[in-house]
């Protein structure tokens, strides 16, 4: 099993909304379905065997993030991380310094060019796909993991006025192959 994966999932996800929404200083819950669950720790385990397993990795996480609590939810399980594990994210977590310009970028509803600009500002080694779905325009992520190994899915969307503006959904590499784009 593959717990430093999780958690620096469940870090990275923290970070992430801590950009988006501010620090608060409350614990938070994130939901993970039983697929990527097993995806993030290397495993094929059954609902009830996840179960033994994420209660172990709660043991493992406990001196940074605290007592991370699972419950079962439809289809997975919910992680509810306590303040300590947010305050950690918030103070002590590193290396966000990409997914943090690129929310700036979308928030300020930056271009398509502006946006792959970022991705290549931290890397040479990057892959953009058109992707022909309704979900998605575009694939990009970077092709050596640095700085990080998510799969972005970026959609243009025009607003009332007629402006574009990106939105983007962030997947592990196997989620991303479970959608069958």
């Amino acid at each position: 099993m593959n717990f430093e994966r999780l958690k620096k999932n469940l870090c990275d996800n923290i970070f992430e909304a801590q950009i988006k929404l501010g620090y608060e200083g409350r614990p938070m819950s994130l939901n993970y379905t039983l697929n990527s669950l097993n995806h993030l720790i290397e495993t094929a385990l059954d609902q009830a065997q996840m179960k033994k397993a994420l209660d172990d990795f709660s043991r493992y996480a406990e001196p940074e993030l605290g007592s991370i609590e699972f419950r079962a939810i439809k289809n997975g399980f919910c992680a509810v991380i306590p303040v300590k594990g947010t305050q950690f994210v918030h103070k002590d977590y590193s290396g966000g310094e990409f997914i943090s310009e690129f929310i700036e970028a979308i928030r300020k509803k930056s271009s398509l060019d502006e946006i792959l600009n970022i991705f290549h500002k931290y890397s040479k080694n990057i892959a953009v796909t058109e992707i022909k779905s309704e979900e998605f325009q575009y694939l990009v992520y970077f092709t050596d993991n640095i700085p990080d190994d998510y799969r972005y899915c970026l959609t243009i969307d025009e607003e009332i006025d007629g402006t574009e503006h990106i939105t983007y959904h962030r997947f592990i590499k196997e989620d991303y192959e479970d959608l069958g784009f």
